[in-house]
């Protein structure tokens, strides 16, 4: 059976691209002259488009046209984290610098607020209680990466980890931080991974187009030794420039390439192999 029509003429272009008749930054024909071209109605060409939309290769821009997007070097992040006591930051840091990428942290924007019902339950504390909101934006070789956000219990902060609240970036990693003040030690994490739309900040901060884009959301709650949770951390990752892992057990290390993102395996990784990382 035939593909249908709005198909082959998607895979017709992204050929197109792809031989660099059509380079990064450049505008695709008008939906006019694409009609023409492929003897095609309007809906059929818009669902070309459509195609290459979710496949990351164009975007549209209202009253200008279509216009091929540039390439993006990935970064390829772990999830899972072989010491549990490591937090995101410190995880985010390593594998940049193994991947020869340079990762930078903002200075933390910082919130006291009410836990909402959401929160509360997160945290296992009641609804209305305090807690330390930590917002921080990340970036990779100077390009906005991540946004990240994680919740606190105030009693923290009045327990005498008094640097929770203060507008500064916990460079060792709040799970150390926590560990060294509190004596909380970090023993294990709940990840819930979802997708969706992003919302008009997210789009503005990644420059993401105005259709087509998505973004990884990744929530976790981690426990402290006492079973009770210490923290809700959410990060917030546009699907375009991210490779998000997840390794269980013993692997091979990744091999990663000089246009970024994993490749697979490389006896050169000696500091996976020999367990070099957080």
């Amino acid at each position: 059976m035939a593909a249908p029509r709005f198909r082959r003429i998607a895979e017709e272009l992204i050929r197109r691209i792809d031989q660099g008749e059509f380079s990064e930054g450049e505008q695709l024909p008008t939906e006019v002259e694409l009609m023409n071209e492929y003897n095609a109605s309007r809906n059929t060409i818009r669902d070309a488009i459509k195609l290459l939309i979710g496949r990351g290769l164009v975007y549209t821009s209202p009253g200008r046209g279509t216009f091929v997007l540039k390439s993006v070097e990935p970064f390829a992040l772990t999830l899972t984290s072989v010491n549990r006591e490591t937090s995101e930051s410190e995880a985010y840091r390593f594998e940049a610098k193994l991947q020869g990428r340079k990762a930078e942290v903002s200075d933390p924007r910082v919130e006291i607020q009410k836990a909402d019902k959401l929160v509360a339950w997160a945290l296992g504390i009641n609804e209305g209680d305090r807690v330390v909101i930590r917002h921080q934006e990340r970036r990779i070789d100077g390009r906005p990466w991540s946004l990240q956000t994680s919740w606190y219990p105030m009693a923290f902060v009045t327990k005498g980890a008094e640097r929770l609240i203060d507008a500064e970036d916990i460079v060792e990693g709040v799970v150390t931080y926590l560990r060294e003040k509190l004596g909380i030690e970090q023993v294990g994490y709940r990840d819930k991974i979802t997708a969706r739309v992003p919302n008009a900040y997210e789009a503005s901060f990644f420059n993401l187009p105005d259709s087509g884009s998505t973004v990884i959301v990744h929530d976790r709650i981690a426990y402290g030794q006492d079973g009770k949770p210490i923290r809700l951390t959410n990060t917030i990752y546009p699907a375009d420039r991210n490779e998000l892992y997840i390794e269980v057990g013993e692997v091979p290390p990744l091999h990663f390439s000089k246009r970024g993102g994993a490749t697979g395996n490389d006896e050169g990784d000696a500091a996976r192999a020999d367990g070099a990382r957080p």
